[in-house]
C-alpha cells in the first residue's frame, strides 16, 4: 500500500513563481522609493507624527486611541502644522 505524499511535498497552487517574487521584490523596493520621496516633500507628516507623539510621551494618557482620535480631529491641528511649517521656513 502507497502512503500519500505530505503536504509539504504537494506543490503549492497560491505559491508564487520565480518571476513573480522577483516582480514583487521590485514593487515594494520602488514603493518605498516613492514613499521615501513623499515624506521628504511633504513636512506636514513630519510634523503630524512627531507632534503627535510629543503629546503622548506628555501626557501619558491612559486610553491613547482615545487620544490618538481627540488628536488627530482636533480642529486647531490644521493651523499648528500650518504655524509650524512656516517656523520652519523661516529657520531653514
Amino acid at each position: 500500500m502507497e502512503t500519500p505524499p505530505s503536504l509539504l511535498q504537494l506543490p503549492d497552487p497560491g505559491a508564487l513563481s520565480a518571476a513573480q517574487l522577483e516582480q514583487l521584490r521590485k514593487f515594494k523596493i520602488q514603493t518605498r522609493i516613492a514613499n521615501e520621496k513623499y515624506l521628504r516633500t511633504h513636512k506636514e507628516v513630519e510634523w503630524l507624527i512627531s507632534g503627535f507623539f510629543r503629546e503622548i510621551f506628555l501626557k501619558r494618557p491612559d486610553n491613547i486611541l482615545e487620544f490618538a482620535a481627540d488628536y488627530f480631529t482636533d480642529p486647531r491641528l490644521p493651523s499648528k502644522i500650518h504655524m509650524q511649517l512656516i517656523k520652519d521656513k523661516k529657520v531653514a
